[in-house]
């Protein structure tokens, strides 16, 4: 057993089915809150608005303008919100997420936060802004949400093919707590027993999206997830991912599910013991194809073309991923190397670790 340092961190989880109705009202007066922002998507407000019925004198603003990797000028916006709250209430996914984290990382203000997706942000001190066409990524604990709740009842009408894409981009952030900087043994059980979660409960949901056993073990996946990325940190994928979204806004959670297995195959010849525990964990003999299948069962978009992203982009991001790429990595990252990666992502060619 190698040295390690571990830094846990703080958070309140309170999880299980019906618990947005039955235990919000005490998680918001523990904070002793009057003034709350509540911060919800158009299609969750009405989700939202029940869920602070008990509390709704105290919600002073609601802010709905959400757009995904969180642009400056609704970060801005979120924030002018804020001027005179108390408390942060975040109901819906990471684009949610990360606008409240936004909100707290200028004004210091405590988030509670409600997941309706498989994003696991609320559980990381991690938050993103995009201003033009470049997507910034921190690490503040002051945007870490002091308590998440988790309730499976939530996703239950969270489409099919969106719940396959967060579930997925759930598993990235196992995937790449293998390797990722601050990797250690315990963020790495965490990942391992986040994949089992996620794999058992996606093939259901593929098919029964109002199975509540598979949801349970969605979210439990998600929160594990999070969690070993808070710790382990952003490694190659999230960084191609951020990039790639920030320039061209793709979408992410799609972004994401694409590009795992290619990472995955580049990473695997150079980390061979953490691809036996993830094709263990998948209930595979081999990761890169257990992965790459299973994405291919679920109905995941065959490469990043399919979301509209030209073959001419590819290169236009190359030297922002390069600048960015973690020294590290099991597979040293080198320009023909990564290339090689994004051209296959792009084509949705058989992923191979050929190229690494």
């Amino acid at each position: 057993m190698t040295a390690f340092t571990y830094d846990a961190l703080p958070g309140r989880v309170v999880f299980g089915p019906g618990v947005a109705s039955t235990r919000l009202i005490a998680e918001v007066d523990a904070f002793g809150a009057q003034r709350i922002l509540l911060i919800a998507g158009e299609s969750e407000t009405a989700l939202a608005r029940e869920l602070c019925a008990p509390f709704a004198d105290r919600v002073t603003a609601t802010f709905s303008g959400i757009r995904p990797h969180v642009p400056l000028e609704v970060a801005e916006s979120a924030r002018e919100a804020a001027a005179d709250a108390d408390l942060v209430l975040c109901v819906g996914g990471g684009s949610t997420t990360g606008t409240a984290k936004a909100v707290a990382l200028t004004t210091g203000l405590p988030i509670v936060a409600v997941p309706t997706t498989y994003a696991g942000s609320e559980v990381t001190p991690v938050w993103g802004l995009t201003q033009g066409s470049r997507k910034t990524t921190g690490t503040d604990p002051v945007v870490l949400p002091r308590t998440v709740v988790y309730d499976p009842d939530l996703t239950l009408t969270l489409p099919a093919a969106l719940s396959v894409a967060s579930g997925l981009n759930a598993m990235a952030h196992c995937v790449e707590a293998f390797w990722a900087p601050r990797r250690n043994p315990v963020s790495s059980a965490v990942a391992e027993d986040g994949i089992r979660h996620l794999a058992a409960g996606l093939p259901v949901i593929a098919t029964d999206p109002e199975d509540g056993g598979a949801r349970a073990d969605l979210l439990l996946g998600a929160y594990l997830a999070g969690s070993a990325f808070a710790v382990a940190g952003s490694g190659l994928h999230h960084k191609i991912c951020h990039v790639l979204g920030g320039a061209f806004d793709l979408p992410h959670a799609e972004t994401h599910a694409i590009v795992l297995p290619y990472v995955l195959a580049f990473n695997a010849p150079n980390a061979p013991r953490a691809a036996t525990r993830i094709a263990a964990a998948l209930g595979q003999q081999d990761a890169v194809q257990g992965l790459h299948e299973l994405g291919h069962k679920l109905g995941v978009p065959a490469g990043l073309r399919e979301l509209g992203l030209g073959r001419s982009d590819v290169d236009a991001v190359l030297d922002d991923i390069l600048a960015l790429a973690p020294a590290d990595n099991p597979s040293p990252v080198t320009a023909n190397g990564l290339k090689a990666l994004l051209v296959a992502a792009w084509s949705g060619t058989a992923p191979t670790g050929e190229d690494a």
